[in-house]
């Protein structure tokens, strides 16, 4: 994966305690459901050491490290030991926030050779922003200090091809989808034609969405300080590459 750093984005207010104390209430009560037999007497956790990526540029490079071992077929799967699990109980420190695809083919964890607590991954069809996918964002770069927020399109894109069938012939889509044809329409590519042009605008949809996380007032700021970086990339099903566009 090859990823440049353009922009970083802005910092939390007070909504931070309140919101870490519904977080924490939330585990409260789930702590009574359980699936397994975990003995109600659980071993002591053990703190597991983990690499932090506090900068824009160090997030990137261990994103594009781990796509490189994706690639190559060299997975480590890393953080799943049960110390790990059981570090993960009391917080969690992602190092990217990764705004995908809904498609089965492209799940981030794997192509970019993660674990457990590495990334918050937000998934739509087609990177489509709405309220829910903006706020999901926000907590993590605004809450957990994210440094990285990397917008990932893909090849051969179901949403993307539906917005620009939809586009082409008129037709009217399924109501719920007809909503993401919508949102993709901007970004569609008129210079060019057939497949190139659902092409194209997988990558014009990447760089919209791109433009409209950057443009957040919440994030303008950590933007500014370069204290956050937003990515535009895609990946290659047929090569397995991630790599970055503008």
């Amino acid at each position: 994966m090859i990823l440049n750093r353009h922009q970083s984005l802005p910092a939390g207010t007070g909504r931070r305690a309140l919101l870490r104390a519904a977080l924490a209430g939330t585990a409260t009560a789930g702590a009574g459901l359980t699936l397994g037999t975990t003995p109600a007497t659980a071993a002591p956790r053990i703190p597991a050491p983990r690499t932090q990526h506090a900068t824009p540029d160090e997030a990137l490079r261990a994103l594009s490290a781990g796509n490189r071992r994706w690639r190559r077929f060299q997975q480590q799967h890393p953080h799943e030991s049960p110390s790990v699990r059981q570090a993960l109980v009391s917080g969690q420190h992602p190092f990217a926030v990764i705004l995908g695809c809904i498609d089965s083919r492209v799940p981030p964890e794997l192509v970019f050779d993660q674990g457990l607590g590495d990334l918050l991954t937000v998934r739509s069809a087609g990177e489509v922003l709405d309220e829910a996918v903006l706020g999901s964002i926000a907590y993590g770069v605004l809450e957990l200090g994210i440094p990285l927020i990397l917008v990932l399109g893909h090849q051969s894109c179901g949403a993307v091809s539906a917005a620009v069938h939809a586009d082409e012939t008129g037709e009217q889509l399924p109501a719920h989808v007809q909503y993401l044809a919508e949102q993709i329409r901007p970004a569609i590519d008129h210079s060019q034609h057939g497949d190139a042009r659902v092409d194209s605008t997988v990558t014009r949809n990447v760089g919209l969405v791109r433009s409209r996380l950057a443009a957040e007032p919440d994030l303008a700021d950590k933007v500014a300080a370069g204290d956050l970086a937003i990515v535009g990339a895609r990946y290659e099903l047929s090569s397995q590459l991630v790599h970055a566009v503008h």
